[in-house]
């Protein structure tokens, strides 16, 4: 017999997690959260909110050093590592004790400890899981955490990701992931980024204004590769302009690590870069591999728990959350769809919903948001230009300038730009793509008019203040509806 049962366990505190674990004690359930390492899992501790309080450090630099542009001569200003460091570290104390906070107002336990799934109990026979059979087990659910066995009705995976290394590179030393890179204990003079994705593009912005010189290598043929098209090119152009070298279909070869330096070798005959059959050797106190993450299933138990994965290596899941074990849930990095933290909060929330026999709906993973916070800004959501014209639609765009709204002129961005993707026959909104200051902001009323069934049309016709950068959101939806006035 286990010593402590619950309705719930929650495998991982992370924004999918720990959101799954209030929800579930918000409806009645004795709840656990079983965390190997910090509560708050990497997003708080290590990725999204670090990278964001050191990105706010360098964003705040920049428009110091751009004040005299409006009549502001600020002298003496000086990078204070350390101190961005300290203040970063103080944000994700301030926040991560936040959730500490939660799980206690909402008496949910906190059990340290790597868990991993037993097996099931005695079931039905109807089964739960990816073929959207009936949810729930009717036998507990094993977890043993250390010497520890627990047992639950529901049991939701949500333990995050690894970074997945490269061909012939080995993360260690001075070669780092991204979690590493906004930790350093020093501002390092040379940092080389491989992966010019949201992650790389981040961490490249970020130093590169706070004073390291940087590299930014990239595989594909343009940084921002799964975004659209005009938008990876504004923000490859902005990249340039903080001094970021930035190298597009450019693998690197050759890394040899020591202990104060990484060397390597790109641009070389295969590459874009080096076309001529020539290559350059490169030098850096860091080497930060921004290629991708993989799920952390290692440590969990799925075979024996009889947790299916599909062929990407994750795991299957139904629209419900529901894998192929009865009563066991699956989210965030763990399966299909972005690897973001606010898709793995509604997740959480769905399949929680679902266990305790509520009404819910499968994500429409296109239709969520992504931002991007280097410089500048990127938001989107929906599809691209070239993925709505792949699909079929009778596609219409609307682009429009910030510099087109008196916003633009007025708060020193006229290089952004707000591209709307429709089709004509309905006027459908199917995209929005923005790349310039807010634009992380700014995609949230795109989101919002999808979801309630509106089209571009609506975004024309819906009066915005004056002068704010959003009066450019509306002028692309009549740029879509044939009737832009500012441009």
């Amino acid at each position: 017999m286990a010593q402590d049962t619950y309705d719930t366990i929650v495998i991982g505190s992370g924004p999918g997690g720990y959101v799954a674990a209030i929800r579930a004690a918000q409806l009645g359930m004795k709840t656990a959260v079983v965390e190997k390492d910090r509560v708050g899992g990497r997003c708080l501790n290590y990725a999204c909110i670090p990278a964001k309080a050191v990105l706010r450090s360098a964003d705040l630099l920049t428009e110091i050093r751009d004040s005299e542009e409006y009549g502001l001569h600020v002298a003496g200003v000086e990078v204070d590592y350390r101190a961005i460091q300290a203040r970063r570290e103080k944000v994700v104390k301030t926040l991560t004790g936040g959730v500490s906070g939660l799980f206690k107002k909402n008496g949910i336990d906190l059990i340290e400890g790597e868990a991993a799934l037993g097996g099931a109990g005695a079931t039905d026979g109807a089964g739960a899981g990816a073929d959207g059979s009936a949810n729930g087990s009717s036998g507990p659910i094993s977890v043993r955490v250390g010497g520890r066995e627990l047992a639950a009705t529901n049991v939701i995976l949500a333990a995050g990701s690894v970074p997945r290394a490269i061909p012939g590179v080995e993360l260690g030393g001075r070669v780092i992931g991204t979690e590493q890179a906004w930790a350093l204990p020093e501002l390092p003079a040379r940092l080389a980024v491989v992966g010019a994705g949201a992650s790389g593009a981040e961490i490249a912005s970020g130093f590169a204004r706070l004073g390291s010189e940087v590299l930014l290598l990239e595989a594909l043929d343009r940084v921002l590769p799964s975004e659209d098209a005009d938008i990876s090119k504004l923000v490859e152009r902005g990249l340039k302009r903080q001094g970021i070298g930035v190298h597009t279909k450019t693998p690197i070869e050759g890394v040899r690590a020591g202990e104060r330096s990484v060397t390597f070798s790109y641009g070389g005959a295969n590459s874009a870069a080096g076309a001529d059959g020539g290559g350059e050797t490169a030098e850096v106190d860091y080497l930060v591999i921004a290629a991708g993450r993989g799920p952390d299933v290692e440590a969990l138990g799925l075979e024996e728990a009889g947790v299916a994965l599909d062929e990407r290596g994750l795991i299957a899941v139904d629209g419900a959350l529901r894998t192929s074990s009865p009563g066991v849930y699956a989210i965030g990095d763990l399966v299909a769809g972005p690897a973001l933290a606010h898709k793995a909060s509604d997740e959480g929330i769905v399949a929680v919903e679902d266990a305790a026999g509520l009404a819910t709906h499968a994500l429409a993973y296109v239709d969520i948001p992504r931002a991007t916070f280097c410089e500048p800004n990127v938001g989107s959501f929906g599809l691209t230009e070239a993925q709505a014209r792949e699909q079929g639609y009778e596609v219409v765009v609307g682009k429009v300038p910030y510099g087109a709204v008196g916003g633009g002129t007025v708060y020193g961005d006229r290089t952004g730009l707000v591209k709307l993707v429709g089709e004509s026959k309905y006027g459908e909104l199917l995209g929005g793509h923005i790349v310039g200051s807010k634009a992380t902001e700014l995609i949230q009323e795109l989101v919002n008019v999808r979801a309630l069934e509106g089209g571009y049309a609506e975004v024309a016709r819906t009066i915005h203040g004056h002068p704010t950068l959003s009066e450019a959101v509306m002028e692309a939806g009549r740029a879509a509806d044939g009737w832009l006035i500012h441009g």
